[in-house]
């Protein structure tokens, strides 16, 4: 206990309360006090709690604030059992009672501020049943819970992005990336539109395409459209079989029930409900105005204090002596008659308490009977306007479980299958980070290779002249396809508007043997665009190993010949020539540094001289301007050839 208030006393003497307590202080502090300091930690977790007490009724305290903890999930600890002992404690400012309700708001702070904020937006506001058979009021309570659901996936996005660790700089990196993307696909585009501009009726044929392209989404919209009719079809079938199945099963029920069955069914109903109009419903009515009328005297009554609750307690103890010595007296009597009577008259409270145990437990039955036929309902007709269907039952719900332990072994199957998948895509993807990296060796090697032999970047220009072949090959493929698809489709179009002024059976012979045939051109065609772009690019090589072979074969004819002129075009002869010159730059360089290296020394003690002359001459002007207005004509010419004289002679 001592070390549940020491960790009170240190979290309300810091931020925000504090309150600059000591262990003595607090203590020794009123119940009212312990009130008002449970109070603003509840203000400090819920804004909405601000409240002076002193200008509450107590009963609203403690109702606000046993809201707010149940709200919060607060458990009492083991030693209070008893709810109403709980809540006595709390209204009258009990210390055992406030002491760990303290210690356990104080230690979880952050986390219930976040459970109260979001209280407010996810406690459901429950509404009877028969206010949600009007139209409006279920209307309103559906976008009530869509809110609310929308609420919570806000929640948790807003959440994950705060965990995510996403930041500014990368987010602009992205944006910047994006656009720089968006410049080249405009820059490719503009330069694929200048390349068709080139072909003739290049209008014609992109309408023709354009049509094409919104003729396939329209046949994409009505395929999704025929598939979406189908689903509905199958729903509606089987809701239709559901429906016949619950009138068969009803009009079974209705065949095997009697008269007698059902007669003897309304008298049971009749007799327990006249007992509970005639009996148990006055009683609980006089009981009930008996409560109220003594919780209105006790309302009217002052506040009572700590020591009005100890006097009452007293007379209450006192009258209890008195009731159990009345008790003794009369049993110390020993009245035969009375002793029947007593007997004759517990057997008749126990039998009336059995009676009114019973009913009320058949009460609670039908309740909870009620509530969950209404769940049933609900949870119908979420069901049903999830996905249309109605809730399986009986042999249909059997047939579901066993259609479903098939598709939980195929399941398994497939996720098993899944599971080799990852292994062996983990395997491969550790051979291309091999082969990556020892591409990279290789990469590297060839580098050094290169600017050895002294061709450094060759490697690099045979990368760009394939990428540049490779591109060109694929907008040559982008154009072939593009134009035979339009011929394609002109001719398709042709042949359909004259065929079909003629009878439709043996256009539809003639469409199946057309397709047959469209796809033997269709493959025709993609090997003929293979066989076409493998062309391209051995083209694109030969013609860069012929410019290297004609480069190699002039550089050696020019080493070869006897002609000084075809010598000195060799690419030899001119780094020669430039290696020489550079050693007569670097012969010419080294000589002036040795002069400038000669020279330093009696030009620095020069430079010094003078920097010597001029501070002293700054000395002399401050001094001849400091005694000008002191000394005469006569002396300042002195002064003036006694300066002369000193500077010939320093010169």
């Amino acid at each position: 206990m001592s070390d549940q208030i020491k960790f009170i006393v240190d979290n309300l003497n810091k931020e925000p309360f504090r309150k600059n307590y000591n262990l003595i202080t607090f203590d020794s502090l009123e119940p009212m006090q312990l009130l008002q300091i449970l109070n603003d930690i509840l203000a400090e977790i819920d804004p909405k709690q601000i409240v002076d007490i002193r200008e509450e009724m107590p009963e609203q305290t403690a109702k606000r604030m046993l809201s707010l903890l149940g709200i919060l999930k607060y458990k009492p600890p083991g030693n209070v059992t008893d709810m109403s002992t709980f809540r006595q404690g709390l209204v009258i400012g009990s210390k055992p009672v406030i002491y760990p309700v303290l210690h356990w708001l104080l230690q979880r702070t952050n986390e219930l501020k976040k459970r109260a904020y979001l209280a407010r937006f996810l406690i459901k506001l429950e509404v009877p049943s028969e206010f949600l058979q009007d139209e409006t009021v279920a209307d309103t309570n559906k976008q009530y819970e869509e809110l609310m659901e929308a609420f919570k996936t806000l929640h948790k996005e807003c959440e994950q992005l705060k965990t995510s660790g996403f930041s500014t700089a990368e987010i602009r990196r992205d944006i910047s990336a994006m656009e720089e993307e968006k410049d080249q696909l405009i820059k490719r585009v503009e330069r694929l539109k200048k390349r068709v501009e080139t072909v003739q009726n290049h209008q014609r044929m992109l309408k023709i395409a354009r049509q094409l392209r919104v003729e396939k989404e329209r046949e994409e919209f009505l395929a999704q459209q025929k598939q979406e009719q189908k689903n509905q079809l199958f729903h509606a079938v089987q809701r239709l079989q559901r429906v016949q199945n619950q009138l068969k099963s009803m009009r079974h029920a209705a065949a095997d029930a009697k008269p007698e069955s059902l007669m003897k069914r309304l008298e049971e109903e009749i007799k327990f409900n006249s007992y509970m109009v005639t009996e148990k419903f006055p009683k609980e009515l006089e009981s009930k105005k008996k409560e109220l009328h003594f919780l209105q005297k006790v309302v009217s009554e002052p506040a009572m204090g700590h020591s009005d609750l100890l006097e009452l307690e007293s007379k209450i103890n006192e009258v209890n002596t008195q009731i159990n010595q009345l008790i003794e007296k009369k049993m110390m009597r020993n009245e035969p008659i009375e002793g029947k009577l007593s007997l004759y008259r517990q057997q008749a409270s126990i039998i009336s308490r059995k009676k009114e145990a019973k009913a009320d437990e058949l009460q609670e039955t039908k309740e909870k009977l009620a509530s969950l036929e209404r769940e049933v309902s609900v949870k119908t007709n979420q069901t049903r306007e999830f996905d249309g269907t109605e809730v399986l039952k009986g042999d249909e719900f059997k047939r579901y479980v066993s259609k479903l332990r098939s598709k939980s072994t195929v399941f398994k199957k497939k996720h098993q299958i899944i599971a080799e998948f990852k292994a062996e895509f983990g395997l491969l993807q550790r051979t291309e980070e091999l082969l990556k990296q020892r591409h990279e060796n290789i990469q590297h090697q060839l580098q050094t290779i290169e600017e050895k032999k002294g061709i450094s970047g060759y490697s690099y220009t045979q990368e760009e002249l394939e990428r540049v072949s490779a591109l060109k090959s694929e907008v040559d493929e982008m154009k072939g396809r593009t134009l035979d698809d339009m011929s394609e489709m002109v001719k398709k179009l042709n042949s359909l508007v004259s065929e079909k002024k003629s009878a439709l059976a043996p256009v539809i012979k003639e469409l199946r043997q057309l397709r047959q045939k469209c796809q033997e051109v269709r493959g025709l065609r993609e090997e003929c665009l293979q066989e076409e772009s493998r062309y391209h690019y051995t083209n694109c090589m030969i013609k860069n190993l012929e410019v290297q072979l004609r480069r190699a074969t002039d550089e050696m004819k020019a080493y070869v010949s006897s002609d000084q002129q075809e010598k000195r075009k060799a690419i030899r002869e001119q780094y020669t020539k430039n290696i020489a010159e550079q050693e007569n730059l670097g012969k010419k360089l080294r000589e002036k540094q040795k002069a400038v290296r000669e020279s330093h020394g009696p030009n620095m003690k020069q430079a010094k001289m003078w920097r010597d002359f001029e501070q002293l001459m700054e000395c002399k002007k401050q001094c001849f301007l400091k005694q000008q207005s002191q000394t005469s004509i006569g002396q300042r010419n002195l002064l003036g050839t006694n300066i002369s004289c000193f500077e010939e002679t320093f010169i």
